[in-house]
């Protein structure tokens, strides 16, 4: 009797598990300065543990307020999107892995299960900023048509959460169809744009609870073809560090959040943070080393300097 009850409890335990949702995971990038939540199915905003992107000593810029931040997908007519608060549309989470830095999520359209959608998060050439590597795939024997790709996020940057100011530039990139300030959209549902202009490049627009939201087109996908882009999110100390950063990885379209403190919109302190992707048809910006690169190239040039003084005595 007492194997009996052992067993069933076992299987109980099991099924229970198994009912139970798949966790999201925490990423933190080597240097400790930079955390992102991310949820077995590719979203953002880890909700159990309360983080979507934050910079260390300055807070998190997506969490606050509601984890307004999605991604969707859509082929020969068929959509599908996902995130914490638009909630789940026609999207299957098939596997879920991750490390302490690393996380990879494969997911597909529910009403079209040939279209498979693979995200590798990871750090990235930058040192500030975590890479999603995104792998789209025809997996069926018919050619999909129309392959768009969308995400949005809501900045709520502080120390001046629902008031920021946000920069999207990028146009004219030969994928990018459609962008505007709404982080809070449903991807290929909701409106474009809150305050700013939309389909536009502008700098530092605001005041105001918004974001960034970005719609890309790739054409056909012929079965057995893949069609992969990257997608940057991090923080750094400045407006000059990040766009520094954004050319380490060669960024061609990217929105930067910063606070409403007094140099938040023009120097971008006390953090700017920072949503990018390449890939997509676009002008990589230039590659510049990183602040701390340049620390180290003038002490080396420096010690150099000192040598040759030395032995040209």
């Amino acid at each position: 009797m007492k194997r009996i009850l052992f067993v069933a409890a076992t299987l109980c335990a099991v099924l229970c598990l198994s009912l139970l949702p798949a966790q999201g995971a925490v990423l933190t990038l080597p240097n400790g300065l930079v955390t992102l939540g991310v949820n077995p199915d590719g979203s953002l905003d880890d909700v159990g543990a309360n983080v979507g992107l934050s910079l260390s000593g300055v807070g998190d810029a997506l969490i606050p307020g509601c984890p307004c931040e999605s991604w969707g997908v859509q082929a020969s007519g068929v959509t599908g999107y996902v995130g914490p608060q638009v909630g789940n549309s026609n999207i299957v989470t098939d596997s879920f892995s991750n490390t302490a830095t690393t996380a990879v999520s494969t997911t597909h359209l529910g009403t079209l299960p040939d279209l498979q959608v693979v995200q590798s998060f990871g750090p990235s050439a930058s040192s500030m900023l975590f890479q999603d590597t995104v792998t789209i795939t025809n997996l069926g024997t018919g050619i999909l048509t129309d392959l768009q790709y969308a995400r949005a996020m809501d900045w709520d940057v502080p120390p001046t959460e629902f008031n920021e100011f946000v920069t999207i530039a990028g146009w004219p990139a030969s994928a990018l169809l459609h962008s505007g300030d709404n982080g809070f959209a449903t991807p290929f549902v909701s409106p474009l744009t809150i305050s700013c202009p939309a389909d536009s490049n502008f700098t530092a627009c605001g005041p105001d609870d918004h974001g960034a939201y970005f719609i890309f087109g790739f054409g056909a996908l012929a079965p057995g073809e893949s069609k992969t882009f990257k997608i940057f999110y991090g923080a750094d100390y400045s407006i000059a560090a990040a766009l520094s950063d954004l050319g380490v990885v060669g960024a061609e379209v990217y929105s930067l959040g910063m606070s409403n403190t007094p140099d938040g919109p023009t120097l971008g302190t006390p953090g700017t943070f920072i949503f990018g992707f390449s890939g997509v048809g676009g002008t990589p910006l230039p590659s510049v080393p990183e602040p701390g690169t340049i620390l180290l190239m003038g002490t080396g040039l420096a010690v150099v300097g000192l040598i040759r003084k030395r032995f040209t005595r």
